[in-house]
C-alpha cells in the first residue's frame, strides 16, 4: 500500500531542484560583488512599512500550499508551476553573475517590537545583494498565474481574488521593507511573463510532454 502511495505521488521528486537553488543561493551570495545599483527615483516615495514584512514571509507559506495542492490534485499544473518557479530561479542566478546587481535602500531599523526584530534578521541573514530581478516577484506571479489557469481552480472566482490579494502583498513588500527596488520587481514581472508565454502560450509543456521529458501518463491524471 506504502509503495503504491509513493509510486502515485513520486512527482514530488522534482522538488529535490530546491537543493540546486539553495546551493546557487550560496554560491551568488559569496561570489557576487554588486557593480550595479539598482535604483529609481520612485523609491524614495515608497515608504517603509514594518509590517509588510508579514505578506513577505507569508510568501514561503504561498509557495507551499499551491505545491502542496497541485501536486496532490493536478500533476499538470504541479509541473508547470515547478517548472515556471525552477526555470525562472535559475535564470535569476544567471542574471546575478552576469549582471551583479544589489542595492543600497534598506533603513536603519531600532524597535525593539517583534516586527522590526525580524525585519533585522533578514537584513542580516539576506545580503542586499543580487536583487534584480526579483524573486520573490517572480515565484508569486508563478503561484498565481498556475491558479488562475488551473482547471480545477479557474473558475472559483473567491479563492482567485484571494490569491491575487496575496500576490500583490507580496509584490508590494518587497519594497516597502526595502529589501527590492522597484526595478527589481519591474525585471522579476518582465521575465515572469516572458516565462508564462513559454509556458501556458507556446505551450513547451505540452512539447515536453510528447518527447516524452514528463510522465504523460501521470500529468494527464
Amino acid at each position: 500500500m506504502i509503495l503504491i502511495k509513493l509510486k502515485e505521488h513520486r512527482h514530488f521528486a522534482v522538488l529535490l531542484y530546491y537543493l540546486v537553488i539553495y546551493c546557487l543561493y550560496i554560491y551568488t551570495e559569496k561570489v557576487t560583488v554588486p557593480q550595479y545599483i539598482m535604483y529609481s527615483k520612485l523609491d524614495d516615495y515608497i515608504p517603509f512599512v514594518k509590517e509588510m514584512v508579514i505578506p513577505y514571509l507569508f510568501w514561503y507559506i504561498y509557495i507551499f500550499i499551491a505545491l502542496m495542492y497541485l501536486g496532490f490534485t493536478s500533476k499538470k499544473d504541479f509541473y508547470k508551476l515547478c517548472g515556471f518557479m525552477f526555470v525562472g530561479m535559475t535564470i535569476c542566478f544567471i542574471i546575478y553573475l552576469l549582471f551583479p546587481n544589489g542595492q543600497n535602500l534598506r533603513p536603519l531599523v531600532l524597535g525593539d517590537d517583534l516586527l522590526s526584530y525580524v525585519i533585522r534578521y533578514i537584513y542580516y541573514t539576506d545580503t542586499p545583494t543580487n536583487s534584480a530581478p526579483s524573486m520573490h516577484v517572480l515565484d508569486s506571479i508563478a503561484v498565481h498565474l498556475t491558479i488562475t489557469n488551473c482547471d480545477k481552480l479557474k473558475n472559483n472566482r473567491m479563492l482567485r481574488l484571494t490569491s491575487g490579494i496575496s500576490m500583490l502583498s507580496i509584490i508590494a513588500s518587497t519594497v516597502m521593507i526595502k529589501q527590492h527596488s522597484i526595478i527589481d520587481v519591474l525585471y522579476g514581472i518582465i521575465l515572469s511573463l516572458i516565462i508564462y508565454w513559454g509556458i501556458y502560450k507556446v505551450n513547451i509543456y505540452k512539447y515536453l510532454s510528447s518527447k516524452k521529458f514528463i510522465y504523460v501518463n501521470d500529468v494527464n491524471r
